[in-house]
């Protein structure tokens, strides 16, 4: 073989190397949101900004910003049952939509506003299962979230007249609790001029910058969501806090900068793994006294149901989610404190919840989940 020739398939070899390392990572990131960027060391941005001062401000605004002391007596009468309040977001979506209901794909850097819709939506799922709301709730308008979390929660003008939040991505959980809290919720209708009714990432860019209802709603739509307050929110840090508020049905939109491999194990966990700067929401606890290998709550994503594969326990656990072990929900809670329980319509009081939330389905109705491929 002349030099020439070993050249040549040297260089062969190296190109097809070099393919096969650009499919391993375009594989490995087709399934996530666009938006943000991603680092070969395990770091990647999914939309969440840290802001610490911004966190201590809101929280200086509650009468009882701590669920330790909002869920105290959530917290005395908790039992350590197992609990899985996804199970009232199936019942109510199909009450309202006739579908099975099957978790989204955020289309940009806006999974603040994807992690509390998620715990805004299922919180109002199990008051709407217990009593408490007449009515199956709609799910949330995710773009409403974000834009008033970045403009008029942070204090700008949401008159729609100047791009006044700027077209970065990005929000924070305690913005959206503010907006939440003080302005309200918007659903996937048509409301106030706006078919909200699809989720548009395009929307959520524009509102991002303009604010909730986007260029030149000059208020309107801010003044539809105060009819529709989520009044209680609570700081939570510790997984006791935790698993206590789910317990009694008040989910978490959890920021962190904790990542996740993507594949699940024998028992539905997920291996923390790298940097992830992304919100996502505890929405289920099981616990090692009843039988599982470790305490741990369920994490609900917003990457659709096919980014994660592997194992589901319960069976019925919702597609793109996943199991979180104890110690990796202290470090996700108390190393980035930015998350925050939401409360039923009556506060954070202790509550027990029915059998058919607390238990897993019997194994003839095992396989119960929807099948993949269904929207919203």
């Amino acid at each position: 073989m002349s030099r020439a020739d070993a050249r040549h398939l040297r260089l062969l070899a190296f190109v097809l190397l070099l393919g096969v390392a650009a499919a391993y990572l375009v594989g490995g990131l087709r399934a996530r949101p666009a938006g943000g960027w991603f680092g070969l060391d395990g770091e990647a941005d999914y939309g969440y900004r840290p802001d610490p001062e911004g966190v201590a401000a809101f929280l200086r605004e509650l009468p009882e910003p701590m669920f330790r002391d909002a869920g105290a007596e959530t917290l005395r009468e908790t039992k350590g049952v197992d609990t899985f309040l996804y199970r009232s977001a199936y019942k109510a979506h199909q009450a309202l939509y006739a579908k099975p209901w099957v978790v989204e794909r955020q289309g940009i850097g806006d999974c603040v506003s994807w992690g509390w819709a998620h715990g805004i939506w299922i919180a109002q799922c199990v008051d709407w299962e217990t009593g408490r709301l007449a009515n199956p709730p709609p799910f949330p308008a995710t773009e409403a979230i974000y834009g008033g979390s970045r403009v008029e929660a942070r204090g700008k003008p949401g008159d729609g007249k100047a791009a006044v939040g700027g077209w970065s991505d990005g929000s924070y959980g305690a913005a959206a609790a503010r907006w939440v809290k003080d302005w309200g919720v918007v659903y996937r209708e048509q409301v106030g001029g706006h078919d909200l009714r699809v989720y548009s990432p395009d929307r959520a860019k524009q509102w991002g910058a303009y604010g909730n209802g986007g260029q030149g709603d000059g208020g309107r739509l801010d003044a539809l969501a105060k009819k529709h307050p989520a009044q209680h929110v609570a700081m939570v840090k510790t997984f006791a806090e935790a698993a206590a508020a789910i317990e009694a049905g008040f989910p978490i939109p959890v920021c962190s900068l904790v990542g996740f491999e993507s594949v699940r194990d024998q028992h539905a966990y997920a291996k923390a793994s790298g940097q992830w700067a992304h919100c996502m929401a505890f929405v289920a606890v099981r616990y090692a006294k009843n039988g599982s290998p470790d305490d741990a709550l369920l994490c609900l994503n917003s990457w659709g149901p096919r980014w994660i594969s592997g194992p589901k326990w319960p069976a019925d656990m919702p597609e793109g989610s996943f199991w979180v072990r104890r110690a990796t929900v202290e470090r996700m809670l108390a190393n980035q404190p930015d998350s925050f329980a939401v409360g039923s319509v009556a506060g954070f009081g202790w509550r027990d919840l029915s059998n058919d939330v607390l238990t897993p389905p019997p194994p003839d109705q095992a396989n119960a989940a929807p099948a993949l491929g269904l929207a919203l």
